[in-house]
């Protein structure tokens, strides 16, 4: 890709790069693509690096295998921490995706489950095979979610939804999912990566500060009171308005042509 080289990783997270598309794989299908001490140091370093290479312009992540997108933290690795401070400080994934600037679409193959489901909530949108399911199962083992699944889940499918799953930790199928608002599509399985390879190729086709601009101003509407979402908005805009893609989109557009953007 252009000479840039793809940041180290382990075995159990596969890294691919397709024109702009970066694609994050959790490949661990014999533990349900549970994420161990290794793999979350590795995300976080992905992420970090995505940010910092102009030529990633979209994210794909997801599992590997059909059973599972991610059934969280690998729950025998949560002893080594010595203090429940130690706990605390950890370099936390779900963190750094969430710190993630480029559109990530999240291509959930199977079990989405604990950490999973944090880890699907910080993408941007949510694609799901027939066979996905979603939990916040931490409660079943005495804990709850600390990668933002409250607040997250809350968001996307309501407060009284949110307390069903986080109060029981039962799962809830990819059809309520959908209805619900938890993903945007439900995809046959043998079509899951395919479709969310397009998407992603879709976004990275467009204007790359105006895509990270509308990522920027989705989170701030959903944090900010209206009032100044709404300014922040407009100032957003006006920045935008001003690169020379903006300035070569409206080229384009008069010349009837595609317009190649160079994110300035």
């Amino acid at each position: 890709m252009n000479g840039v080289a793809l940041p180290d990783h382990p075995v159990e997270l596969g890294i691919e790069v397709d024109g702009a598309v970066l694609t994050i794989t959790l490949n661990r299908p014999r533990k349900l693509n549970s994420v161990t001490e290794e793999m979350s140091a590795a995300l976080v370093a992905a992420a970090t690096w995505a940010n910092e290479h102009d030529a990633i312009r979209a994210i794909v992540l997801t599992g590997a295998g059909d059973r599972a997108f991610c059934a969280g933290s690998d729950i025998a690795g949560l002893d080594g921490y010595e203090t429940p401070w130690q706990f605390d400080r950890r370099h936390d994934y779900c963190d750094a995706l969430r710190l993630v600037t480029k559109p990530m679409i999240a291509a959930v193959n199977g079990y989405a489950f604990g950490g999973g489901l944090e880890t699907a909530l910080c993408c941007d949108i949510r694609l799901a095979s027939e066979t996905a399911s979603f939990a916040a199962s931490e409660i079943k083992l005495g804990w709850i979610g600390g990668g933002g699944v409250s607040s997250l889940l809350a968001h996307s499918i309501g407060p009284s939804n949110a307390a069903l799953m986080l109060m029981t930790g039962d799962p809830i199928d990819a059809r309520r999912a959908l209805g619900w608002g938890l993903v945007t599509e439900i995809v046959p399985p043998q079509r899951l990566r395919a479709r969310a390879a397009a998407l992603a190729a879709t976004i990275a086709s467009r204007p790359p500060i105006a895509a990270e601009m509308a990522k920027a101003n989705l989170r701030a509407a959903f944090n900010m009171p209206q009032s100044q979402a709404l300014e922040f908005e407009r100032h957003l805009q006006t920045v935008a308005f001003a690169t020379q893609d903006a300035t070569e989109g409206r080229r384009a557009f008069a010349e009837r042509r595609d317009g190649v953007f160079t994110k300035r």
